[in-house]
């Protein structure tokens, strides 16, 4: 069974940094491209990220590029989301996915 875990939200003000984790299991994690997603309160699921199975490639929504990073650790089956000059509109409920199987998420709130 695919299981996804992130962890590692929370409140931070504007301007701070955050580093998202997700936990992978139940499937050959370095054998698949794998995704952040977000949903703003109110909004619909909003694609964040994206990285290669090796981690040597990687996108970004036009949003969120220049101050988000995607980085993966095979070895570990974990993903990440570095997340740094946080602004306002950047709080939302952020999950990971592989393909479209998403975890529940960990919420992330950007307010002074």
């Amino acid at each position: 069974e695919v299981q996804l875990v992130e962890s590692g939200g929370g409140l931070v003000q504007p301007g701070g940094s955050l580093r998202l984790s997700c936990a992978a299991s139940g499937f050959t994690f370095s054998a698949y491209a794998m995704n952040w997603v977000r949903q703003a309160p109110g909004k619909g699921l909003e694609w964040v990220s994206s990285v290669n199975r090796g981690g040597s490639s990687t996108s970004y929504a036009e949003s969120v590029k220049g101050r988000f990073t995607i980085s993966r650790d095979n070895a570990k089956n974990m993903l990440y989301l570095q997340k740094n000059s946080l602004k306002r509109e950047d709080t939302g409920v952020y999950c990971c996915g592989k393909g479209k199987v998403r975890g529940q998420g960990t919420q992330v709130t950007v307010s002074s």
